[in-house]
């Protein structure tokens, strides 16, 4: 008897702990929240063959509760900010003296631009894009288009 008791407290407490573990640490993944539903669903039901209907309904009705009271502080509670991203970035390529550069303009490609890197301009680097060709590191290319921050080039033949 006592055993028993064991057993299904056991396996709904690890049940419960691995679903709450599949929404705070590793959502979407499913198969963490799936095992947790068997346990606690396989100590319900030791619960109702080995210690009868009645006692079965309670542990049935306190497993959902403690669950449903587990789900709701867990959002309550402010243990999900630790995992949000809080900050912003908000800085943008290119942004210092954009205006310095020209359509026109040759340059080198410091790294590979797939389609976009980084090149070498009036020695400064800048990050660049092509027009979704591929084009090798210390290659010489143009700047085609620049509109606001964006800066499009292509390979010089």
């Amino acid at each position: 008897m006592l055993l028993d008791w064991v057993t299904v407290v056991l396996l709904i407490g690890i049940g419960l702990l691995l679903i709450i573990v599949e929404l705070i640490f590793v959502p979407g993944t499913t198969i963490v929240g799936i095992i947790g539903l068997v346990l606690a669903a396989i100590g319900i039901w030791i619960g109702y063959t080995a210690l009868g209907s009645t006692i079965g309904h309670i542990i049935l009705a306190c497993t959902i509760l403690i669950g449903a009271l587990a789900f709701v502080y867990s959002f309550r509670s402010e243990s999900w900010s630790q995992f949000a991203l809080k900050n912003q970035n908000r800085g943008h390529v290119n942004e210092d003296n954009p205006h310095l550069l020209e359509v026109g303009e040759v340059g080198k490609t410091v790294s590979a631009l797939r389609p976009q890197g980084t090149a070498l301009f009036a020695e400064r680097h800048h990050e660049v894009q092509t027009q979704g060709e591929f084009v090798a590191p210390n290659k010489t290319v143009r700047i085609i288009v620049l509109s606001q921050n964006k800066i499009v080039v292509e390979e010089v033949s």
